[in-house]
């Protein structure tokens, strides 16, 4: 009876064993960043279902403030090795046959093994693959990777930071600038939180899940400049510079410190993780209330005393650096491309003493911040990082993933420039780079995964594969192996349309800029077709219809992509849903284009059709924007507060001029609307 059971049971086996699915053992492995070193030598025979529990509890013990050094991960075998001869955060990854190991001479170096083992796993997983054999050494190119949060104009929900900071993790970045402005629940200058701020205990949290993660978030709280967030209100009138702007603070005010030091305090309760407190000071010239001292002596004034406070507490101040180079003279030798190298050292030559004569008033403690979002190459760019350096000042540069761009960001998500601060960042031997994220014309933050993704490459790896490659990787990463294929790639389609759209609506005017218009129907709006002389409008408009129709044709080629995206996708299906919204969008004013100049047709049939279009235009146009802040609302707080103040819009920032998202973001197709009923 035993040896019956026993054969019994041998059958069963046999036959569960007969019915599972044998794994692939070719698959495509595609990382991001790529390591600097990975030798894959075939197969393995480990199942990524077998370890995919192991890895998970090794990430858990890490990012609960374990030490992986003494884990037990079962299948994946973990040693701290301090001689080993790689960067603080290498590693060396190992997958033999039918093993797994993991070293590195630092924690945070056995963390990002596991992220590029995670990474591996999900490839395998995603093809019904065995995990391969591959050896990797790796290790980071720049050692501060950091991206900036700006939360000026609004929040995300709270839990897209927490999402956010598990994705930036995958990627290797281990740090945030983040602008907070308003949007802190300051304690001791209540005044100045925005009434949907966060509180000190909210972001903490964040912060706290964020290091977990090994991503330090550091406070830039603005200031000389920038401080309309303060200065709006009337409690704070008496500390501005010019009593007319709330632009600026009066750096010879001791209550202006006062108020700044209140403001670094409560964030730094926010963020005790921070090692870097940004100071802000760009875009900024004072007078100290008609002092008779120059902008860049009142700068420096006031750069040293905020530096000192940093200091006092352990923190190491950053700096924009433009205005201290504007004001010497230099400043525009950075931004002219048909400048030599030559003509750039006769510049610098000729106004270099100005900068000379106050370098003993520049802080020592304090890390300049070139930022560059163009012309990171340029010699002028070059020869203001080294002026710094050669005087002994600690320099960082900062490139943009996103700047002044409308619903979306363009320019291949500003690949080129970041890639050539990454690697100026690289040969200069710079401590790090930042990637700023601005929000001034406020695009849903989902939509700048891909530049994140570009700065993560090449702050890590620097450049081992071209921007193609690395986009085929960032769809494989970001959806799944089925997305690699080219017949998926839509971004770069939808950049051309998306740049059309902003002002194919106005007439000689920037959306931007409509605010100050007395009647911006009438002045701004495109005009409306004369049916008493057809065919004028349509001579007038030429080539922005054509555009209009040659746009009408890719933009709906680029939702065939997306349709087809979202059915293959096997995760972060909303970053496509919100390329989708961005494409209806545009999709609307190439279609009202095309319909205005079907009634400037001299056909009594196609004035008819155009006729019937503009009726429903309306309605058409309310359910995408309907549709629209329904896919941002998952993420995004679309609205401020009904008792925010808004400050004088400097800078004309779009996500500035309005409470509600629709008045701010689509205030043309409402004017245009209008001007079709009128």
């Amino acid at each position: 009876m035993k040896f019956t059971r026993l054969i019994y049971l041998f059958l069963i086996l046999a036959a569960v064993a007969a019915c599972q699915t044998k794994l692939n053992t070719e698959a495509n492995f595609n990382l991001l960043p790529i390591p600097a070193r990975a030798d894959f030598s075939g197969a393995s025979s480990l199942d990524p279902s077998s370890i995919r529990g192991d890895l998970e509890k090794a990430k858990g013990e890490f990012t609960s403030g374990g030490k992986l050094e003494v884990f037990d991960a079962g299948s994946i075998e973990l040693e701290l090795n301090s001689s080993l001869k790689l960067k603080n955060e290498g590693y060396q990854l190992s997958i033999t046959s039918n093993e797994i190991f993991i070293q590195s001479n630092s924690e945070a170096g056995l963390w990002y093994g596991l992220m590029t083992l995670d990474q591996i796993t999900q490839d395998a997983e995603d093809q019904e693959a065995y995990l391969p054999m591959v050896e990797i050494i790796d290790e980071p190119a720049l050692a501060y990777r950091a991206i900036q949060l700006d939360v000026k104009h609004h929040l995300e929900q709270k839990e897209y930071y927490y999402e956010l900071m598990d994705r930036l993790a995958a990627l290797k970045i281990n740090g945030i600038i983040i602008e907070i402005e308003d949007k802190l629940g300051y304690e001791l200058q209540p005044v100045v939180a925005s009434s949907d701020a966060f509180s000190i205990a909210d972001w903490k949290a964040i912060s706290d899940y964020a290091m977990a993660r090994n991503i330090r978030i550091s406070p830039l709280v603005q200031g000389l400049g920038h401080a309309s967030f303060i200065l709006k209100h009337p409690e704070y009138e008496e500390l501005r510079d010019d009593p007319a702007s709330d632009w600026a603070f009066n750096p010879l005010n001791e209550k202006t410190y006062e108020v700044q030091f209140d403001l670094y305090t409560d964030a730094l309760k926010a963020f005790t993780h921070a090692t870097y407190l940004h100071v802000g000071g760009d875009e900024v010239h004072t007078t100290g209330r008609n002092s008779g001292k120059s902008p860049l002596e009142l700068q420096l004034i006031w750069l040293n005393k905020v530096s000192k406070y940093a200091e006092d507490r352990g923190l190491t101040p950053i700096f924009w650096d433009d205005m201290p180079l504007k004001n010497a003279g230099v400043y525009s030798s950075i931004y002219n491309s048909k400048l030599t190298a030559a003509q750039v050292d006769s510049i610098w030559a000729k106004n270099e003493i100005n900068l000379n004569r106050f370098v003993d008033l520049f802080p020592k403690n304090c890390v300049y911040m070139r930022w560059n979002y163009s012309m990171p190459e340029s010699p002028g760019n070059d020869k203001a990082m080294k002026w710094f350096t050669e005087n002994g000042f600690q320099v960082m540069g900062a490139t943009a993933g996103q700047t002044r761009w409308n619903l979306m960001p363009l320019e291949n998500s500003n690949t080129a420039n970041i890639r050539d601060f990454a690697l100026s960042s690289i040969d200069n031997e710079a401590d790090g780079l930042l990637l700023t994220l601005w929000d001034d014309d406020s695009p849903l933050f989902e939509l700048y995964q891909r530049g994140i993704a570009t700065f993560a490459e090449y702050t890590w790896s620097g450049e081992k594969r071209s921007d193609d490659e690395l986009h085929t990787a960032f769809r494989q990463r970001m959806f799944g192996p089925e997305l690699v294929s080219e017949e998926f790639a839509f971004v770069e389609s939808l950049e051309g349309p998306v740049a059309f759209w902003k002002n194919a609506l106005l007439d000689g005017k920037d959306r931007n800029r409509l605010r100050n218009i007395e009647d911006p129907i009438k002045e701004a709006v495109i005009e409306m077709p004369d049916l008493e002389s057809l065919g004028t409008w349509t001579e007038k408009y030429q080539d922005r219809v054509s555009k209009a129709a040659e746009n009408l044709k890719v933009v709906e080629e680029v939702l065939s992509k997306i349709e087809a995206s979202k059915k293959v996708a096997k995760r972060n299906k909303y970053n496509l849903e919100a390329y989708e919204q961005v494409a209806k969008v545009v999709q609307f004013t190439n279609q009202a284009l095309i319909t205005l100049a079907k009634l400037d047709h001299p056909s009594g049939e196609e004035r008819n059709i155009a006729k019937a279009e503009l009726i429903g235009m309306e309605a058409k146009w309310n359910s995408i924007e309907s549709e629209l802040e329904k896919v941002y609302g998952k993420t995004r707080s679309l609205n401020k507060p009904d008792d925010y103040v808004l400050d004088q819009d400097h800078h004309v920032h779009l996500a500035n001029q309005a409470k509600r998202f629709s008045d701010w973001q689509f205030y043309v197709e409402d004017l245009f609307l209008e001007k079709i009923k009128e």
